[in-house]
């Protein structure tokens, strides 16, 4: 599910009801198309499902008109980079973290792998009307986006294969759609031009779409863009980085707590989780804000005693993230809920995959026990030794601000306005929302593979979280290759009091400077726990932690 992929994209461009005088929704091609061919699995959902996500509402804020993007997108990207020949719409988005992938490593059940017609994440289908005739094919962000991550190889290089419930640790939400807009606005200057790529890259296009697209798309988008360009940004609140979202923000506009005139000083940013052992928590979001009504926030789980209706439990509260990240009206949640409880069956047998480097079992076996000493009252308890790890129970320990020290931006961004917005919503009764003063312990499973650490993404490796007077001020994030030894983005160089990259690397995608100076991006704090071991028993533990 897309936990906090949190942006609102630019297109409260089109002004979508008026433009259709009514209410329009579409459908995500692939599934339905799947769901004529027999039942659809969670996985399939989980990959495909637009969750309410196309609709004329959510064209009000986050959906996207493809055609127009994507032909706009190549415009810009060819003259921007003085091409001699257009890069594919597919390799100008991997520069903001999409990803095409060749394979699902984890793919199961009985149906074919699934080719990909657009990256990764990018869920469509057609809103249609009939009075005016109406057709536009809308494109919103689906579960895989953000939780669909790129696996590596023996030589910690990144592949193609992705792995469904990794996070997608590259996607830069805020470049994406920096970049939609600077598209737009140099492909509107030419509309004729810009239709003509249309044409080229969608030869398949109907009269009805393309008559839509001239007709309203086009001049609305055209205006929506000027208007913006007074605000100065296509967003009114920062998005993040790469791996690094700003849900609170997107849920503050959504539920009309920011000023849509003013740029907002909204710094919540998380990074995207791992979503293995979810249904252990029971409480959601990183501060455990969420909580299922009449049921308590804070409380150890014993995966041996998980109750068989957790799925039920928790898909109102995950459903509500389409609210942030899909720019679905809260009323209109509940629809979402059925199709959420099979995404959470499919994620409760979901394992992130194994650590793909070289791990040092006897050292492993030590740190195991630093682990169950110095870790696992807020991390989780895992079963002895270090020979099929299995997690056997997690606290729900909240952390207080005094006792972390890790930045609260996040944290306080859940102000009372925010909960009593979400009280008052039509979707308020589903969810127990309140401010916590701090951050819920996180799951530690998968952890090699959630680079960069801390809740704000501040620190690139494990090894800087238990060394943190070794923490850079600044480094590069994104694209970015595995490193085995300090197990996370691999940096071999510092320039100019930046780490970055060999220089010999080519990123998959264009990594992002990543500056703890900045508002909401701290990289203090979870330091004194590491005080009292020896050099020797963090690297121990380093190496336990790959297990995990």
């Amino acid at each position: 599910m897309a936990l906090l992929a949190a942006c609102v994209f630019l297109l409260t461009t089109l002004g979508c009801r008026k433009l259709l005088s009514g209410y329009a929704e579409g459908e995500s091609a692939r599934l339905s198309s799947w769901e004529r061919e027999g039942n659809v699995a969670g996985q399939e959902r989980f990959l495909f499902d637009d969750l309410g996500g196309l609709n004329t509402h959510t064209m009000d804020s986050h959906a996207l008109p493809w055609k127009v993007v994507a032909a706009s997108l190549v415009l810009w990207d060819t003259a921007e980079q003085q091409r001699t020949a257009p890069r594919t719409v597919g390799e100008i988005l991997g520069d903001f973290g999409f990803i095409a992938p060749h394979t699902i490593a984890n793919w199961a059940g009985a149906r074919a792998q699934p080719e990909f017609d657009r990256p990764l994440g990018l869920v469509g289908g057609q809103v249609t009307r009939g009075v005016p005739p109406v057709s536009i094919e809308v494109v919103n962000l689906g579960c895989a986006s953000c939780h669909a991550g790129v696996t590596y190889d023996a030589t910690g290089a990144p592949r193609p294969q992705v792995w469904l419930g990794l996070p997608n640790t590259s996607l830069d939400l805020d470049r994406y759609t920096r970049g939609v807009f600077e598209a737009l606005r140099f492909a509107l200057q030419d509309p004729p031009r810009l239709l003509r790529e249309v044409d080229r890259l969608f030869p398949e296009i109907t009269s009805r779409e393309r008559v839509s697209l001239e007709r309203y798309v086009v001049p609305r988008s055209t205006r929506r863009i000027a208007q913006l360009d007074e605000l100065g940004a296509p967003t009114v609140f920062p998005g993040g980085s790469p791996g690094v979202t700003n849900g609170v923000g997107a849920l503050k506009s959504e539920l009309g707590l920011l000023d849509p005139k003013v740029r907002a000083d909204e710094f919540g940013f998380t990074s995207i989780p791992d979503l293995a052992h979810r249904s252990l928590r029971s409480s959601l979001l990183v501060d455990g804000a969420y909580a299922p009504r009449g049921r308590e926030r804070f409380v150890e789980i014993l995966a041996a005693e998980l109750a068989p209706e957790r799925a039920e439990i928790l898909a109102p509260i995950a459903a509500f993230f389409t609210v942030p990240t899909m720019g679905v009206a809260p009323g209109e949640v509940p629809a979402a809920v059925e199709s959420m409880v099979e995404i959470l069956e499919f994620l409760a047998d979901y394992e992130p995959p194994a650590f793909p480097g070289p791990i040092d079992l006897v050292a492993a076996e030590r740190g195991s026990s630093t682990y169950a000493a110095r870790c696992a009252e807020c991390h989780g308890r895992y079963s002895p030794g270090v020979e099929d790890v299995r997690l056997l129970s997690f606290p729900n320990r909240l952390s207080p601000q005094e006792e972390m020290g890790t930045d609260p931006l996040r944290w306080q961004a859940i102000d009372r306005a925010l909960v009593d917005a979400i009280d008052t919503s039509k979707y308020g009764g589903h969810l127990a929302a309140t401010t916590t003063g701090g951050y819920v312990g996180t799951l530690l499973s998968g952890v090699w593979a959630t680079a960069p650490y801390l809740h704000n993404g501040s620190v690139p490796t494990l090894w800087h979280v238990l060394f943190p007077q070794a923490r850079p001020e600044r480094f590069e994030v994104g694209g970015h290759a595995l490193d085995f030894r300090y197990v996370g983005v691999a940096l071999a160089r510092e320039v100019e009091g930046t780490l970055r990259y060999d220089a010999a690397y080519r990123p998959w995608s264009t990594p992002q400077i990543y500056d703890t100076t900045q508002p909401g991006r701290s990289n203090r704090g979870h330091e004194k726990e590491f005080v009292e071991l020896s050099v020797a028993e963090r690297l121990e533990l380093i190496e336990y932690l790959k297990l995990l």
